[in-house]
């Protein structure tokens, strides 16, 4: 675990933007179109720790985006090039666009000043997507990743943001895979390799610590 000091360091609220990856109610929701994930998710507390999350970024001034799944009724630019695109068809519940698979789950809270990345294709929210732009506009150095699932989204998104020369921190708690013994294992042998991992509550105390004076 990095040292309070060095997490701080890399935590400035005027640098930093906290990203929640899926957390939408047709993902991690009670009527999830992925039972065992959505029960993971919530199960272990990670679903809460994003809460958490959010809700002190709010409380501190740091900049907080959702980036969300979903697709058209028609399926019109959704990927088929991989077994996942093409099993998601033929789940009983679809992110489809305008409804409530595609809303925020319960207990996050959004704000007013959150934004909101939406994408039809892949399996990252920042390739091909509005996100890289907005995160350069943000003056964004650090992202705070947390969200679904360890198995794909998360590590593309840590990937990606790395690639995009921005500093990836993973509070552990607050990702969610299965089986459950895989997101650790994923954690410790691939996103410590290119990631500052730290706790939920480690990242919050360095969301709330006091403001340097000018």
């Amino acid at each position: 675990m990095p040292s309070y000091e060095a997490l701080s360091a890399l935590l400035d609220p005027d640098s930093t933007v906290l990203l929640t990856v899926e957390c939408q109610q047709g993902v991690v929701g009670p009527d999830s179109a992925l039972p065992e994930l959505a029960e993971e998710a919530r199960s272990s507390g990670a679903l809460a720790n994003v809460a958490r999350l959010v809700a002190g970024a709010h409380g501190s001034g740091v900049q907080v985006v959702h980036a969300v799944a979903e697709r058209r009724p028609d399926g019109r630019g959704a990927s088929r090039n991989a077994r996942l695109f093409r099993a998601a068809e033929r789940l009983p519940v679809r992110q489809l666009s305008g409804t409530a698979a595609v809303r925020l789950a319960p207990p996050i809270e959004a704000a007013e000043e959150d934004l909101v990345v939406r994408r039809l294709h892949g399996l990252s929210p920042l390739a091909g997507t509005d996100l890289g732009a907005l995160l350069r506009n943000l003056g964004c150095r650090t992202l705070v990743v947390t969200g679904v699932s360890a198995n794909v989204a998360v590590p593309n998104t840590v990937f990606d943001a790395v690639n995009l020369g921005h500093t990836a921190v993973v509070p552990g708690d607050a990702i969610a895979g299965v089986p459950a013994e895989y997101t650790p294992a994923m954690i410790r042998h691939t996103l410590a390799l290119v990631a500052t991992v730290a706790t939920t509550d480690e990242v919050l105390s360095c969301f709330t610590r006091p403001r340097r004076r000018s």
